[in-house]
C-alpha cells in the first residue's frame, strides 16, 4: 500500500471509539469461543475499531502461536469493522514477526508498545519504530504506556517517531488535570507530529477530558466490555458538547475508582465473569482475579452505573 494511502486509512481508521477486549484464557488456553464473543459484541455495538492484543488483552503473556490466532479471531469475528493488533515484544525480530502475523490476519492496523527489560534510550525507542515501520503495509499506532513500559516520551521523541512512515496514532496516557491544562497538552503534541497522526487518549477515567481537549479518539478498556456507555461518551465529546460527555464519565466512577486500587484489567475480568461471557480463571498466570469481596464490588458497581448482567450470554 503506497505511504500516502496507508496515511488516508490511518485518518479514518485511529479516530472515535477503539473497544479493547479482554483476551480470556480457559485450562491454559485461549478461550476462543469467550474471545470471538467478545469482539462480536464491540462490532454488534458500532465501535469504530476493536483493538485486539492491547494491555487488556493481555498480550505480553501470550506466545507467538496464541497471538497469531487471537489476532485471526478478532479479525473474523469483528465482521468488517478495523481492528488494530497489539505486537509488542521485548526483541526487534520479535515485534517484525508479530507484525507479519498481524498483517497476514487481516489487521487493519497494529499497536506498538516499546517493551522493556533494560531501560531504553530515546534513539533505541526510535530505532524500535524505525525498524518496524519500514516493513509495514498498514498504519502504526504509537502506544505510550508509561506505567509498564517505564518509557517515557518526551514531546521531541513523539515527533521523531510521528514523522515515520506508517505512523497514524498516538495512543497517550491521560490528560493533565483542569481543562486549560488538558488543551495545552494536547496542542503542545499537536504541533510536533504530522496532520496526519491523530491523537488518541487512554486512562478511562481522563477520556472525557482529553477528548474534550482536541483528541481524536478513545482507546478504550470499558469499551471492551461496556461499547455502549462508551460511545455515548466519545459521541458526545464529538459533537462539541463536553458538558453531556464529562457527565456521562462521572456516571462511571464507581468503575473508575476500582480501576485506580484494583487496575482496570482485573476489574474488566471480573466484570465479563459478571456478565457471563468468560469463564473463572481467565487471566494469564501469574496474574490472578479479583478476591470475591472485591468482585462484590464489581458487580455493585455495575448495577449503579446501569450495566447489571445481560440477560443472555456468550459462554
Amino acid at each position: 500500500m503506497p505511504v500516502n494511502a496507508v496515511a488516508h486509512t490511518a485518518a479514518a481508521l485511529f479516530t472515535g471509539l477503539s473497544a479493547f477486549p479482554l483476551t480470556p484464557l480457559r485450562d491454559g488456553g485461549l478461550d476462543e469461543k469467550a474471545y470471538a464473543g467478545l469482539v462480536s459484541r464491540l462490532a454488534a455495538a458500532g465501535v469504530d475499531s476493536v483493538g485486539a492484543l492491547g494491555s487488556t488483552g493481555s498480550y505480553a503473556y501470550l506466545d507467538r502461536a496464541e497471538r497469531a490466532r487471537a489476532a485471526r479471531i478478532a479479525v473474523d469475528a469483528a465482521a468488517g469493522t478495523p481492528v488494530m493488533v497489539g505486537i509488542g515484544a521485548l526483541r526487534t525480530s520479535e515485534v517484525l514477526a508479530l507484525a507479519e502475523d498481524a498483517q497476514n490476519a487481516g489487521a487493519s492496523a497494529v499497536l506498538l508498545a516499546p517493551m522493556t527489560y533494560q531501560a531504553l534510550s530515546d534513539d533505541e525507542v526510535f530505532g524500535l519504530y524505525e525498524d518496524v515501520t519500514r516493513e509495514l503495509s498498514v498504519p502504526l499506532c504509537v502506544y505510550d504506556n508509561p506505567g509498564t513500559t517505564h518509557v517515557d516520551f518526551s514531546l521531541e521523541l513523539y515527533g521523531r517517531i510521528a514523522r515515520l512512515p506508517n505512523v497514524g496514532s498516538l495512543k497517550i496516557p491521560g490528560v493533565p488535570a483542569g481543562a486549560d491544562r488538558a488543551r495545552e497538552h494536547v496542542a503542545a503534541i499537536r504541533e510536533v507530529i504530522p496532520d496526519s497522526v491523530t491523537i488518541g487518549v487512554s486512562g478511562d477515567w481522563e477520556a472525557a477530558a482529553g477528548l474534550n481537549a482536541g483528541c481524536d479518539g478513545w482507546y478504550s478498556v470499558v469499551g471492551g466490555l461496556l461499547p455502549e456507555a462508551a460511545l455515548a461518551v466519545t459521541r458526545a465529546a464529538a459533537a462539541g458538547d463536553a458538558e453531556r460527555a464529562t457527565r456521562l464519565s462521572d456516571g462511571l466512577e464507581p468503575l473508575w475508582a476500582l480501576f485506580r486500587e484494583h487496575g482496570s484489567l482485573r476489574v474488566m475480568s471480573a466484570a465479563a465473569e459478571q456478565f457471563g461471557l468468560v469463564s473463572e480463571g481467565n487471566l494469564p498466570r501469574p496474574v490472578q482475579g479479583l478476591i470475591p469481596a472485591v468482585r462484590r464490588e464489581v458487580a455493585a458497581a455495575l448495577e449503579a452505573v446501569g450495566h447489571a448482567r445481560p440477560a443472555t450470554a456468550t459462554h
